[in-house]
């Protein structure tokens, strides 16, 4: 029992799968008579104080806002490591995703802003089909085994890093509220102390996380996403030491990993994707918000993700990733469309609960445009890929 849960967690599809249970169960509950306590254990409000200082929250924000902020400061580890070391050091490696992404971050916005734009409270979300869920996407390239080549996971990958990149930084313009300018001067202060850590050579992981949770709490006071703490924190941490220690960056990737895959995420998902469907209809999602994010996840990322391929590798800049051909890279461009859930996170923002009329709709989309992007995009991988000898 022991060895086959050890093999299932090693699997590449493991995250993606416990993101698809994580869902399933949350809109079970909240679609049965057990919805009042789902409802109720994510609206219990949960408070920390330290003197003057209170921090207090409903469970979901604790959820949205904290832990959260620990999945961007992976993000931020695993982009600063490909940056210095991995795909992204090389700027010929980049030409490809970074065009791809490119197209797979403006077209979505522009389908859903299309379908919006004549209502202002709406179309406040034109973001929320920009990400791609790299957890689902990587899980059902893995469902193909040995029929897609490395290569295309690769392009994938290095294609959802830079996506990632273009949703912290949407974030930070678009989606922070009123400043605290007290609160902005201490997260200043702490942001400068850890950069003189990093100059003077700090070595020792303890002092950046002591800091960087400080840094957080005043982010968090500030009126910016708290979640873009754990991005600068990530972006300060050292990759190679001058004193010859153990990387603090790969330590502190290698064990954030697993919590954020099997713990963070499936709890995001379950918070967030609990999607009520009595009284849905088809109105319900031919409305321009869940159909603007809709078309948005499956046609936006489609024709931006491949077409920008295509046009690139026509002018000569770059060429298809290696052992790989057109049916695949249409593939993998309908299943940049699971956007699961970066477009949950961007939409709770977009859409705040119990403030927006739109508060809810946005899920309905995603969640309609992320199934029909992974199914849609499995079986175009399939039938385009031969199996490995």
């Amino acid at each position: 029992m022991r060895d086959t849960l050890t093999r299932f967690l090693q699997l590449e599809s493991a995250s993606g799968l416990m993101l698809i249970g994580a869902a399933v169960l949350a809109m079970s509950i909240n679609n049965s008579p057990l919805s009042f306590l789902y409802n109720g254990l994510l609206n219990a409000p949960v408070a920390v104080q330290v003197g003057a200082l209170q921090i207090a929250k409903p469970l979901l924000l604790w959820i949205n806002d904290g832990l959260m902020a620990l999945f961007f400061l992976l993000i931020g580890l695993e982009v600063k490591r490909e940056v210095l070391e991995g795909q992204l050091r090389q700027p010929a490696q980049l030409v490809l995703p970074g065009t791809a992404a490119i197209g797979g971050m403006l077209i979505p916005a522009l389908v859903y802003w299309w379908l919006n734009h004549d209502n202002p409270a709406a179309a406040g979300g034109w973001a929320i089909p920009m990400a791609t869920d790299i957890a689902f996407a990587l899980g059902v390239l893995a469902l193909l085994g040995k029929r897609v080549p490395v290569s295309l996971k690769l392009f994938l990958m290095t294609l959802a890093i830079i996506d990632d990149l273009g949703a912290i930084i949407v974030i930070a313009l678009f989606y922070s509220s009123e400043l605290s300018n007290l609160s902005l001067i201490l997260a200043a202060i702490f942001l400068s102390t850890l950069i003189l850590m990093n100059r003077f050579g700090v070595s020792r992981l303890s002092p950046y996380l002591v800091i960087g949770a400080l840094l957080w709490v005043c982010v968090l006071k500030s009126g910016v996403h708290a979640t873009l703490a754990g991005v600068t924190l990530a972006l300060i941490i050292p990759l190679r030491p001058r004193d010859g220690n153990a990387s603090p960056l790969l330590t502190l990737e290698h064990a954030l990993q697993p919590w954020v895959a099997f713990a963070i995420l499936p709890l995001f998902a379950f918070a967030n994707a609990g999607v009520p469907l009595g009284g849905l209809s088809v109105e319900s999602f031919m409305h321009p918000v869940p159909l603007g994010i809709t078309a948005g996840l499956l046609l936006g990322k489609t024709i931006g993700v491949f077409g920008f391929t295509w046009l690139t590798i026509q002018s000569g800049w770059a060429k298809l990733p290696q052992d790989t051909n057109w049916g695949q890279v249409l593939g993998l461009s309908i299943l940049c469309g699971i956007g699961f859930t970066m477009s949950l996170f961007v939409g709770s923002l977009a859409f705040i609960p119990e403030v927006s009329e739109y508060a809810g709709m946005d899920r309905v989309g995603i969640l309609t445009g992320s199934l029909l992007a992974a199914v849609i995009g499995y079986a175009v991988c399939y039938l385009s890929s031969r199996p490995a000898r």
